[in-house]
């Protein structure tokens, strides 16, 4: 499964996550609100039904603390302390004066909480990454002036150890295998931005991975191992809008109609996992925010509809994972319930030849987006996704041609250059970090 986490713009510009669940589902972690202070407090997700076990201290924490879950079930926390530097030297060093960020594991011990430090970092601004898909490490992101610092801050042999250094200024942070191995960054160079791979085991090895044309900004947003399947936010139609592709596809990025809502922001949150080869059948779960709030958005590439669900109530909004069989898991908090888990059966998959009747009736090269259907306002409805076997929706799509047409920008007229397909990672032109 992939998740995505509760995110929050900080600052400094970082993007903090205040809900983090683990790559495997088992354990998430948030800081909590308790009167006027904070604490952290790790939810157990993978038993017969969820728990919470607050994890506090002596002092409460900052607003700015983030927490991770790790796979044996303690909590990542990251603090900092001190005032940034106005100019800060590389990444991989140490500044004297720079915000110093501490990290320690925190656990439950009968009535109270354990912590074990396990060291300091010296930057400007640090951020933790999602977590890692092994769950025995994680890492960070330390943007300096030219250059940004990959840490492993958690997992080393002798506390925070740095591991590479990438150009430019990098965001994001999305893993592209299940062993932690390859690590998909946005990097802003000369005033664009474009998603790199980092080979972490060898050296920060840099990579191209995706770029749709020169002149756009091209981001990484959800990537599944299993299938290949990736979501990304491109502008390359002159202004931001959702696709999707495959990794080591030579097709190009898709932006279907259906994720492109006015006077909405969408963003994908979750991906179902587990589905190996077929792409086009994994359902996506999307956080829409309008005017009337947040709500739900389901979605799989082959049916090319996007589904409104209202939220359940205390949604932690923007979080949530797949099981394998097509069912969202959505964490929740209440004055009633503090700690629950709401489930949404995803839309079952195309059946083999409808998405094709569909083309043949006018619908090619779009989505239709007024086709979308709304479920009812409840979150705790059950099923399955279709199985395996209705996969050849997939087929029948790819095989028809319909992606390029997807791919031209609003814009383009019939001479314009179609986008660049994807290339995957790791792949020759290798920029080796100093």
């Amino acid at each position: 499964m992939t998740v995505c986490a509760m995110e929050s713009a900080a600052a400094d510009g970082a993007v903090r996550r205040e809900f983090t669940v683990a790559a495997d589902g088992s354990y998430a972690a948030r800081l909590a609100p308790v009167g006027d202070a904070w604490r952290p407090e790790r939810w157990t997700l993978d038993g017969p039904e969820p728990y919470v076990v607050p994890l506090p201290l002596d002092q409460p924490e900052e607003p700015g603390t983030e927490v991770l879950p790790m796979a044996d079930g303690r909590v990542l926390v990251h603090r900092t302390s001190g005032v940034p530097d106005a100019e800060p030297d590389s990444p991989g060093a140490s500044p004297a004066g720079g915000v110093r960020h501490q990290f320690s594991l925190l656990y439950p011990t009968g009535p109270g909480t354990g912590e074990v430090q396990l060291g300091c970092v010296e930057a400007e601004s640090l951020t933790l990454l999602a977590p890692s898909p092994s769950g025995s490490c994680a890492y960070a992101l330390a943007p300096g002036a030219r250059s940004t610092a990959v840490w492993l801050v958690a997992g080393g042999a002798f506390g925070p150890e740095y591991v590479a250094e990438v150009p430019g200024q990098c965001t994001g942070g999305v893993w592209l295998d299940r062993t932690g191995r390859m690590l998909a960054l946005d990097q802003e160079l000369d005033g664009r931005t474009k998603t790199v791979a980092v080979d972490l085991e060898r050296g920060g090895e840099v990579s191209p991975l995706l770029q749709i044309t020169e002149e756009s900004n091209d981001r990484l947003l959800l990537a599944d191992p299993d299938s290949g399947l990736i979501v990304v936010r491109s502008d390359a139609a002159g202004h931001d809008r959702i696709g999707w592709g495959v990794l080591g596809s030579t097709l190009p990025i898709r932006f279907p109609d259906s994720l492109r809502l006015p006077d909405c922001a969408v963003t994908p949150f979750a991906v179902q996992g587990g589905q190996p080869l077929l792409p086009e059948n994994c359902a996506v779960a999307f956080r829409i925010d309008g005017g009337a709030g947040a709500w739900i958005g389901l979605w799989r590439p082959a049916q090319r509809q996007l589904h409104q669900i209202a939220a359940p109530q205390g949604w932690l909004s923007g979080t949530g994972l797949f099981s394998r069989d097509g069912v969202l898991c959505l964490p929740y908090a209440t004055d009633a319930v503090l700690c629950g888990v709401a489930t949404i059966a995803a839309p079952p998959v195309t059946a083999p030849g409808a998405d094709g009747a569909a083309r043949a009736d006018g619908a090619a090269g779009t989505d239709a987006a007024a086709g979308a259907a709304v479920a009812a306002g409840s979150s705790e409805t059950a099923g399955q996704a279709g199985a395996a076997g209705e996969a050849g929706a997939a087929g029948d799509s790819a095989a028809s041609g319909e992606a390029v047409a997807d791919e031209v920008p609003d814009s383009a007229t019939d001479g314009a250059t179609r986008p660049v397909p994807l290339q995957q990672a790791p792949l020759t032109q290798r920029v080796t970090a100093g």
